[in-house]
């Protein structure tokens, strides 16, 4: 672990290096907790160590970053987006999903196919991963393969790279749309399209693995807790906050994990979630009250509330869609955090996009004392969770929603139109349901098999 104070950099994390023995043990506690009977699922470990899985993993490394006091309140930046190929909170997470499935194929000879649905982020680093596995020698494109289910709002934030450059690489790993009204709808599709799995190993040697599960994401996500009580000690007596842009909350749920890993357990954390007007149930899951109504105001084309701090003052419109990235309804797991919260402290918040561009310079020049840069024209902006958790952070602070000594920010994504080219619409495999995404499947394991 190095420390630095270029860009304020509190601490480096090289995952793997630091913390590759506890994530083990993270993958092993998951495993203890699988219900029995699931459908295929590598094991609940990694590759033995070698040159090729460090440098495979040396794109997942965080960081901690100083931005500085707002009010009496510190905040400290968690930097999850050092990955230039994603610039998103995914790439942990899904380079251990892939280092799974590159043991199970060295184990069994057995070639895994990935599916998963995603509002973007989660697939763009699922591909990446499979990507850098091709690259550091880890599999082969006939041992490893992906297809990823996306909703049609996704298409201007897909990232262009070699698995759609090289029509053979493009070929056995598809990106499919579906051009639905309901995005949500991804996670119902790729589910049913499961359906057969067992034909696909038979006739072509793959076994097919739906990926989107918490279990998949917390063990890699509680890497969080073991780098803060390593690099990021709390003083005693102190109250630090957790803030999170969410949409089912997986990466809290993943930190609080790690923290009941630890040898000596810290104080339970508190979390605060910060979700968008399209989709806020998270927020009012936990306070029990449905949003407030707004008031049109004539004059200057916004609407208006005033009598619940937990959610917008003002808003181009009461069902405004700030993010596409946010788009579950009902989470499962807000029964969880929940619990969390309501025993250990913490809240939420819902923002706008009125409101985020209220205070986008505020924003922009808090988080480059941290050494993290946003666009100078919002416009340009892409990506839009670390802007929502800032704003949100900003908001809690002064509305006395966040009453705590220090808050860290859980950046898990920004990116703008200059850091990725847009992934052409030759790339795009249209699909309208679940039959279609059988066939994308089939097609996949097929190419090159004869």
């Amino acid at each position: 672990m190095t420390t630095s104070v270029a860009d304020a950099t509190i601490a480096s994390v090289n995952v793997l290096g630091d913390h590759g023995e506890q994530l083990r043990q993270a993958l092993t506690a998951t495993a203890g907790l699988r219900p029995p009977g699931a459908g295929f699922e590598p094991a609940f470990a990694l590759p033995e160590p070698t040159d090729r899985l460090a440098e495979f993993f040396a794109v997942t490394d965080l960081r901690f970053a100083g931005l500085g006091t707002v009010g009496d309140t510190r905040l400290v930046l968690l930097d999850l987006m050092g990955n230039p190929g994603t610039r998103t909170v995914k790439t942990l997470a899904s380079h251990v999903i892939v280092a799974r499935a590159v043991r199970h194929i060295d184990s069994t000879g057995e070639a895994v196919m990935i599916l998963t649905p995603s509002s973007a982020n989660k697939a763009t680093a699922l591909r990446d991963a499979v990507l850098r596995a091709y690259r550091t020698g880890l599999a082969t494109p006939g041992q490893l393969r992906i297809v990823t289910v996306v909703p049609d709002a996704a298409r201007p934030k897909l990232w262009q790279s070699d698995l759609d450059d090289d029509p053979y690489l493009a070929a056995r790993n598809p990106m499919c749309v579906l051009d639905r009204e309901h995005p949500e709808h991804v996670k119902t599709v790729a589910v049913q399209a499961m359906e057969g799995h067992e034909r696909l190993f038979n006739r072509y040697g793959f076994r097919l693995w739906h990926t989107l599960d918490l279990d998949n994401y917390r063990c890699a996500d509680a890497v969080r807790a073991f780098a803060e009580d390593a690099a990021l000690p709390l003083e005693r007596g102190a109250v630090r906050v957790h803030a999170h842009a969410v949409s089912s909350a997986f990466g809290l749920l993943g930190h609080h994990f790690g923290t009941t890993l630890l040898p000596e357990r810290p104080a339970p954390p508190q979390y605060f979630l910060v979700q968008h007007l399209a989709t806020p149930d998270m927020v009012q899951s936990l306070y029990g009250t449905p949003p407030p109504e707004y008031r049109a105001d004539a004059a200057t084309g916004l609407y208006h509330q005033d009598e619940d701090p937990r959610y917008p003052y003002t808003t181009f419109s009461p069902a405004e869609e700030l993010e596409t990235t946010f788009y579950t309804r009902t989470p499962t797991t807000s029964r969880a955090m929940n619990e969390i919260i309501r025993a250990n402290g913490g809240g939420g918040v819902v923002v706008s996009l009125h409101e985020c561009l209220t205070r986008y310079g505020e924003i922009r020049a808090l988080l480059a004392r941290g050494g993290t840069r946003l666009p100078a024209d919002p416009r340009a902006l892409r990506e839009w969770s670390l802007a929502m958790v800032t704003a949100g952070v900003l908001n809690g602070i002064d509305r006395g929603l966040i009453r705590a000594d220090e808050v860290v920010v859980h950046a898990s994504g920004s990116y703008g139109e200059g850091d990725f080219a847009p992934l052409p619409e030759r790339s795009v495999r249209d699909v309208g349901g679940a039959e279609d995404v059988r066939r994308a499947v089939l097609d996949a394991a097929a190419a090159g098999t004869g």
